[in-house]
């Protein structure tokens, strides 16, 4: 018996309808009546009916006829589809933003191949989560399910258009690159979107004028099988063949994207990881100067998940800027994005979102302003990214836990009159320091959908956090 069998299709739909997105295994969570039904269900919640609908999607075997079979769903219930074809996620969501259209981005983003899903944004890129219409969607889906989906009176037409050349000069006009010295970048594209993305932006593929930037690709055949590896560079097995080339070629930086080319991790010439919290900083600095340069005298806020370093909200004061905490979870960010309007904001994860992309994020954005910093100065990357990078940070480790408060409650009891506490997202600890002490803080959090507590830590120097950070390992997995 297959895993599907057993379970109805409303059954299956409701396990790969996550908290951000809509993912699951091909064939078994994921099948061409649900995502029929999940198109149909989603023009009737987002009032689109008369109105263009982006569909787009990821090189998965799977991606093109899934995308087909959401255009019929929405074409049946009035939806005016509108197919890019192979994209990546900010690819799609600048699609969205332009039209503007309310859109779906097929894709399981760094996720095996045996995996798709769906990304659903409202028209302004504006993305939909369990809070926000996705949990809606799955239950109009789940009734389409079970009674068939009706067809209104007048059925929605479909076409196709390509906007890779549009959306690559747009992140040309955002992050000018003509007058940086030479660079020679090594760019992994792990198969995935940014094979297609990276020679369109950053090279001549799009019909753009040469830029003073040497690309050497791997891996930039669409694939979705990744037989070279996963399109996950969060691991730092999938960096390995990246650190290697750029030691290899003496090159100057070096660019890793996911599958779907919406996140970008940075190595430097030693083929050292750049962390996404110095990312942040240097993307950070660049926006605020940027937005000054307009002429702007008031309040400009920056955002920053918890997880990143100190560092980034002390610089953001130091450039003259509001820094803004945040939740982890890039529904959350781009949501307060734009009920703050905040310039710019940045995750751990390496999501980085951007005022003037729609409130979304983009990978491509926040690699192009450390290609342009790198480049308006002489100093190697490794040199020029340590002065954002000051602190010693864990990275984030993952522990096998079922009783998650009687982890919590081991931990308040450890540190009760060494630290202080608050439980804004998960449970964070930051030390009480006299003068000369050394700082630190540590953040748990669950994970929402594996029984894993996410562990980081950050100290103002290594032994300080590799201190906290076996003490509180220990106490999560006693």
């Amino acid at each position: 018996m297959s895993p599907a069998q057993g379970r109805s299709a409303a059954e299956r739909l409701a396990s790969a309808v996550k908290t951000y997105d809509v993912r699951g295994l091909v064939d078994i969570d994921l099948t061409d009546d649900i995502v029929e039904a999940v198109g149909a269900a989603f023009v009737d919640e987002v009032g689109a009916a008369g109105r263009d609908v982006v569909v787009g999607h990821d090189m998965r075997d799977s991606s093109p006829r899934f995308a087909a079979a959401f255009a019929r769903g929405a074409r049946a219930r009035g939806g005016d589809v509108v197919m890019i074809g192979l994209c990546s996620t900010d690819e799609n969501y600048f699609a969205s933003g332009t039209l503007p259209a309310d859109a779906a981005m097929f894709t399981a983003s760094h996720n095996p191949a045996t995996y798709n899903g769906i990304k659903l944004s409202r028209a302004g890129a504006q993305s939909l989560s369990l809070d926000t219409g996705l949990a809606a969607i799955r239950d109009r889906a789940i009734g389409y399910l079970e009674d068939g989906i009706r067809p209104v009176e007048n059925p929605g037409t479909e076409r196709e258009l390509d906007v890779l050349a549009d959306y690559a000069a747009t992140l040309r006009r955002l992050v000018p690159l003509e007058g940086i010295r030479p660079l020679r970048v090594v760019i992994d594209a792990g198969n995935g979107m940014g094979g297609m993305t990276a020679p369109a932006v950053l090279g001549e593929a799009a019909g753009l004028p040469a830029l003073p930037i040497e690309i050497i690709p791997m891996y930039f055949e669409l694939d979705g099988t990744f037989p070279n590896h996963e399109a996950n560079p969060l691991d730092p097995a999938n960096l390995v063949d990246l650190q290697n080339a750029v030691r290899e070629h003496g090159a100057d930086a070096g660019l890793a994207f996911d599958g779907d080319a919406d996140r970008c991790f940075v190595v430097d010439e030693n083929g050292d990881a750049v962390s996404p919290s110095a990312v942040t900083a240097i993307v950070a600095a660049r926006e605020i100067d940027r937005e000054r340069a307009k002429g702007v005298t008031g309040e400009i806020q920056v955002l920053h998940n918890l997880i990143t370093s100190r560092f980034v909200p002390e610089l953001i004061e130091q450039q003259g800027a509001v820094p803004v905490r945040t939740r982890v979870g890039h529904s959350l960010i781009k949501a307060e994005m734009r009920q703050s309007g905040a310039i710019f904001g940045g995750e751990h994860s390496a999501h980085y979102y951007f005022r003037d992309f729609w409130g979304a994020d983009n990978g491509m954005l926040a690699a192009m302003h450390v290609l342009a910093e790198l480049g308006s100065q002489h100093a190697p990357l490794s040199e020029f990214a340590s002065a954002f990078s000051p602190y010693a940070q864990s990275g984030e480790i993952n522990s096998t836990v079922t009783d998650v408060p009687a982890a919590y409650a081991r931990i308040v009891e450890a540190y009760q009159g060494r630290a202080e506490f608050d439980e804004f997202d998960g449970l964070t600890g930051t030390g009480i320091t006299s003068l000369g002490e050394a700082f630190w803080w540590f953040n748990v959090r669950p994970s929402n959908t594996e029984p894993l507590l996410r562990l980081n830590v950050e100290g103002e120097d290594a032994a300080t956090m590799a201190s906290i950070r076996d003490e509180v390992l220990a106490l999560i997995r006693a």
